[in-house]
């Protein structure tokens, strides 16, 4: 019976360490390494609705993808939790940059760019002016990376 048992957990921890789960070295949405706060706190409904980033509200908050979005009123929260794929940034909020070299960085919410409805974040403002200088290509190039290169 104890080797029954020791040969259900060997088989359970192999099947948990080759899941896809497992395999993803990078959560879907960036949140930091001691944080679970999407965009750094700020309400991404914001840069749509007042042209600028802007901090959420700790209490205003909703769970998507695994992490915490903030909010700085109700009223993007609505609008978020209605269509959170409309105000989430791309690429799960890595720099987008990085994600058309095929890598994740983290991004700074100020680093930020709406292009044909979609907000863009970069890692700084060196990565941004590179990224302004091909933003059509080094999105193509982004989308064909993304997710997989969650997985490098």
């Amino acid at each position: 019976m104890k080797n029954i048992r020791q040969l259900f957990f060997l088989f359970v921890a192999a099947f948990l360490a080759y899941s896809p789960l497992a395999m993803a070295k990078e959560p879907p949405i960036y949140t930091g390494v001691f944080s679970n706060k999407a965009v750094s706190g700020y309400d991404t409904v914001a840069y749509f609705t007042e042209g600028k980033p802007v901090k959420g509200d700790p209490k205003v908050t909703s769970t998507y993808k695994g992490a915490v979005w903030q909010f700085s009123s109700d009223a993007n929260k609505a609008k978020f939790d209605a269509n959170p794929e409309q105000y989430a940034p791309q690429y799960g909020g890595y720099c987008a940059w990085a994600v058309s070299q095929n890598d994740t960085a983290s991004a700074d919410p100020t680093k930020w760019r709406i292009v044909d409805g979609k907000l863009y974040l970069n890692y700084d403002a060196d990565v941004q002016k590179k990224w302004e200088m091909d933003i059509p290509g080094l999105i193509a190039k982004a989308n064909k990376n993304w997710p997989a290169v969650l997985n490098k």
